[in-house]
Order: structure tokens, then sequence, then C-alpha cells
């Protein structure tokens, strides 16, 4: 190869572009408020015997791709030796051309391996999967490690109400210099429509917060309580992934009736289901409000379709698509529900289907609220739209429709250590959009007000946005 593929002007197609990333995106740290990492990983400090088991194990995206270029199963998810699934990843990899997942590689190959002089292959495997081996020996490429090497300041992980955060408090008592905070994910804890999972989980409820639940109201202060605890250890925001908002009219009665059926694990009717999610979403959202922590919803994502793979292997394996819900009515009326009480918290709406991606940019306008500013977001191109076409629609959108300056950026949304330069590639991305309008004189070019603008979207926007210590 006679030049570098992922070189230092990767996607910047002007000197503005250049300037602007390279002056103000590029040395702005990282405040990763949302992802899925390990933290038990971090805790541990953990050493990765070898790059599949850094890089491999658990990205649902590369296994699609994988079994999409007839990769038997085994080398995904199966028994296959660490070097056999890399060879395959390798051998898949030149058939990703087009696919985000080609520049994903080649960026996270060279940020922080080095590897910038050759492109993986069947032909080059071997060679990329020693040299990153034997970087892996040295503690810069630990855990922690990756996480400095990458200028990280903080990450927000995904937690369940009834985790116990121990691995949270030990990296805080270690003295860990970059903050980790659990996010609170108590999306089982509505889960109607499968009564003997939820009543399994109501039941750890009660062990973690050592409280008997004999009712609606106990099951509400149960979780207030568990709330607290995440509060207590640093814990600012909340996260949800459900298929839209849930708003249907209910009645307390209503509530406490389905509840006790819920006990009983006697089967409920979709109608129910839709009235309790629609209670706990409500409720969810108090809480939130009342200790001013931002609110999370990812909407949009059809799961786990493959029934005969989901019996296999469970879910988050790859067998998750987009969806065609409907999301403004609800939407507008569980917002509007919250709003009416002056309940409504910090808010960031994530869509799966590009369609919607106009429908939220007006949508946070509605409940914006002047003291505060960016209260309401439009979160960053999410999952199936985390690439360079959804991520200049996103921007696109923002920008057309509300304030792309008072954006918080954006996030890895994912279980790899390795997944850091997904914010580079955002940042070079929207560096690109900002200098090709400048050049073609669709805005001015001060490029004092345009750093600022290119520093605050990559970072302070972010910090200031979650209130949470970075220092």
């Amino acid at each position: 190869m006679s030049a570098e593929f992922i070189h230092d002007d990767f996607l910047l197609q002007t000197d503005t572009a250049k300037y602007l990333y390279h002056q103000h995106a590029s040395k702005m740290p990282i405040y990763d408020y949302h992802c899925h990492l390990p933290v038990q990983q971090v805790a541990e400090d953990v050493k990765f015997k070898n790059i599949t088991q850094a890089w491999l194990c658990g990205d649902h995206y590369k296994w699609r791709a994988m079994r999409t270029n007839g990769v038997d199963e085994c080398y995904c998810t199966g028994d296959a030796s660490d070097w056999e699934k890399f060879q395959m990843w390798a051998q898949t990899v030149p058939s990703c051309l087009r696919n985000p997942l080609y520049h994903w590689t080649h960026m996270e190959l060279k940020r922080p391996f080095g590897i910038s002089d050759k492109l993986l292959c069947s032909e080059t495997a071997k060679g990329i999967y020693d040299r990153c081996n034997e970087l892996l020996k040295s503690p810069k490429f630990s855990a922690r490690g990756i996480m400095r090497q990458m200028n990280v300041r903080l990450v927000c992980t995904t937690d369940d109400p009834i985790d116990d955060l121990r691995h949270h408090r030990k990296i805080a008592i270690d003295g860990f210099e970059i903050k980790v905070y659990p996010a609170w994910r108590p999306d089982k804890g509505m889960a109607a429509e499968n009564t003997k999972a939820l009543n399994e989980w109501i039941d750890k409820l009660q062990q973690a917060a050592d409280t008997e639940i004999k009712d609606f109201d106990d099951y509400i202060e149960t979780i207030r309580k568990r709330h607290d605890y995440f509060h207590a250890n640093n814990c600012r925001l909340s996260d949800h992934g459900i298929e839209t908002a849930f708003a249907e009219d209910y009645t307390a009665s209503e509530i406490e009736k389905i509840f006790e059926k819920i006990r009983k694990e006697k089967t409920i009717d979709s109608q129910d289901v839709l009235k309790f999610k629609s209670a706990m979403m409500y409720e969810f959202g108090l809480m939130d409000a009342e200790k001013g922590w931002v609110q999370q919803l990812h909407l949009g994502a059809l799961r786990n379709n493959n029934t005969r793979m989901f019996k296999t292997l469970g879910p988050d394996t790859g067998f998750d698509s987009i969806g065609d819900f409907e999301i403004a009515k609800p939407l507008a009326k569980f917002l509007d529900r919250l709003d009416s009480h002056s309940k409504l918290p910090k808010t960031i709406l994530y869509n799966l289907n590009p369609r919607d991606n106009e429908l939220l940019a007006t949508m946070i306008g509605n409940f914006q609220d002047g003291p505060v500013s960016g209260k309401m977001q439009f979160g960053s191109g999410w999952w199936f739209l985390d690439q360079k076409d959804g991520m200049e629609k996103h921007i696109n959108a923002l920008s057309n429709l509300s304030l792309l300056s008072r954006f918080v950026g954006m996030l890895t949304d994912s279980r790899s250590f390795l997944s850091y330069p997904r914010h580079e590639y955002f940042r070079r991305i929207l560096c690109n959009i900002l200098g090709n309008d400048t050049e073609a004189g669709l805005i001015p070019k001060d490029l004092k007000l345009l750093g600022q603008m290119v520093e605050d979207i990559c970072f302070n926007n972010a910090k200031n946005y979650f209130e949470m210590n970075v220092d």
C-alpha cells in the first residue's frame, strides 16, 4: 500500500475542515455518556489475552457481517479458537467496503495500535494479529490503559437497578482518574408482557433493597430506594431501550389490579401491558426529575427477530433490526404528561429508523425550557445509524430544525474498549460538514466562532449538560 488509508486528513475535504479538526476537535477529551462496557473489566483493569478477546467478543456488528459473508457460527459466537475467529474476521473485512465496519476496523487498528501501513485481510491477518497481541502485553493496553491512551475523561455504563454497583465503587476507591459512573436501565421492571420473568426480577429487587413488596405502592417505593442508591453512587442519568414511548391513560386502581395479576403470574392482555408500562415510565420520569437526572429514550429497535438463534444465543447477538413503530403521538403524550406537572427531566431522544430524524428534531422543540439551554436533545445517530451517512443526516436535521451548537455530541454505545475512534469518526464528519459550508459561503469563515462550536459539541456541552464531576 503506497499511502495510508486512515491518514491525518481522513474524511476532511477542505482546508477549513482540516483546521477545525486538528486545532479544535482532536484535542478534546472524550465524554462517553452512554456505553455498555463491562464495568468489571475496568474495576479489574483486565489484560486482554489477545486481540480477538479485546475486539471480537460481544461485537454483534462484526458477527452480522461475518454471517452475511458465509462464515459459520462457530467462528462468531462458537467454540473456534481465538486465532480462527480473528482469521475469519480478517477474511470478511475486504467484503465490508462501503460498510462502516471497514472504516471502524482500520481506525481502531490505527488507534491505539498504531497499525496504519496495512489493510486487514487474509494475507495480513497473522502479522496484524501478532503485532496487536504483543502490544496487549503492555500495561498501556489494559482496560484502563486503553482508556487513558484515548483521552477518555468519563464513561457511563448501563446498569440494572438490582446491581450492587460494587465494581463502580472499587473504581472510585482506587482513585482511577477517569470517571466511571453507572446509568440506570430499569426496563426489566416494566416488562409485563412476560409475567414470569418480571416476577423473578421483582424477587431479586426485594433482595437487593432488603424490602418486602406487597403491592404496587411498595413496588414503586422499593424502586425509588434503588434509585436513591444509584444516585448516592454518582448516577445522574437513566436509559430506556423501548420500541416507542408508552402513554396510555390509566387509573391508580387499574395499575394496582394489574400488579396483583402480575404477582400471581396471571395472563395480562395487551392493553393492560401498555397501561402498566405507561405507569412505570411516568414514575421513572418523576424520579429522574426529582433528582435532576437526564433521561434517555432509545426508540425503534425491533429486537430478537430470529427465534431459533434467540433460543440458542440469547439477546444482543446480532438479530435485531430497525422497526417501524408509531413514535410521534405516544412520545408527545408521554413528554407532555410529565411537563404538565413540571416534572419533565432533561431528555435525550434517539431514533433507530432514519425516517424519524425530523420527527424527533421537531419534537424536542415542543418541550424546551428557557432556563435550561438544550434541555431536550436529539441524540446522536444510534446503532444502525452511527455511520457516516447516518451522522450527516442527523447533523443536518438537527441543524435545520433546532440548534446544532447546543448538541451534547457523540457516544460509543459499545461493549468494546477499542470503540473510542467512533468519537474521532463523528468529529471528522462534523468538521467536514462545517468546513464545506464555510468554503461554500453558507456560514461565515469565523474560525474562532466555529472552533468554539466544535469544542462545545465534542466535549463542553456534555460536561455542562450532565453535571457529573469529571475532575
